[in-house]
């Protein structure tokens, strides 16, 4: 199996979302971390890869919902300031992994 697939992913509460990979490691992530590191082109600039969204004006107490599969590959949500068009595939859910990132945001 490979290591960037999800055993288990739950929505803990609005605030937190946990996935277990197959290799037992856990992760765990707040909406507002989530939303921080959102790929989509709203918050991403398609030709240059510059972020737009600025992950500082993510406020701390954001929450989510609508937590859904995009096939075998990712995740979407749906924030409680209104933004839902981020589909976060599972390598990148890995890579950055809030204990383990530079940011810890």
């Amino acid at each position: 199996m490979q290591e960037n697939t999800p055993r288990a992913i739950t929505r803990t509460d609005p605030s937190k979302v946990s996935i277990e990979w197959d290799d037992g490691t856990k992760t765990v992530y707040s909406a507002a971390q989530l939303r921080a590191i959102c790929p989509c082109a709203k918050c991403v600039d398609e030709l240059t890869g510059i972020r737009i969204l600025d992950p500082q004006s993510v406020p701390a107490d954001l929450t989510q919902s609508n937590l859904n599969l995009v096939g075998n590959y990712a995740l979407s949500l749906t924030y409680s300031d209104g933004h839902n068009t981020g589909i976060y595939p599972w390598k990148m859910l890995r890579e950055r992994d809030p204990a383990t990132a530079d940011d810890g945001r």
